[in-house]
């Protein structure tokens, strides 16, 4: 039995359906805290028994909303961070990058001093190797010297027996 494209599920009506229902749920978590003040204050006008709740202000990270605002005006701390000014807020800053420059400028100096560490101890094995390839070198000069007066030495006594009727069986061809 074959099976219809006319009742098969349409890929664009779902991506519809998803696409709506994440902006239903977007526009949901942006307004919950709207909401829920409303809430609480309608709890509270009513005669609530319940004491009065200390403020915990919401942030979505996008943008504050208007009961963030407002939010922060008893605590001290906060109140004391939006009154200052400019100039202090400035000087803030700079003191910040002014630390933040200090610690780089100790790392920086510390991996320097390794690397001329490092620096030190490598040149130091090269200078050993160097001296081991001068010494190998002169070792195989004198051995290259010896070998050739070793050569000159054989020949001559090799043509010593020749002339006096030795015949070398090693020899092949004559």
């Amino acid at each position: 039995m074959a099976h219809s494209p006319d009742k098969g599920v349409n890929p664009r009506l779902v991506l519809r359906a998803i696409l709506f229902m994440f902006g239903v749920c977007s526009v949901g978590y942006s307004i919950r805290p709207l909401w829920y003040l409303r809430l609480r204050e309608k709890a509270t006008a009513q005669g609530s028994s319940c004491p009065q709740c200390q403020c915990h202000c919401s942030s979505n990270g996008f943008f504050p909303l208007p009961s963030d605002i407002d939010c922060a005006k008893d605590d001290p701390e906060m109140n004391e961070e939006i009154t200052k000014g400019i100039m202090t807020l400035t000087l803030e800053e700079l003191e910040l990058h002014k630390s933040v420059a200090n610690e780089t400028l100790e790392h920086t100096k510390v991996l320097v001093l390794d690397a001329r560490r490092a620096s030190s101890h490598y040149q130091k094995e090269a200078e050993k190797c160097n001296a081991g390839v001068e010494t190998c070198e002169e070792a195989r000069e004198r051995a290259e010297s010896q070998l050739i007066e070793e050569r000159n030495l054989s020949t001559l006594w090799e043509e010593r027996a020749l002339k006096l009727g030795w015949k070398d069986s090693r020899r092949l061809f004559s």
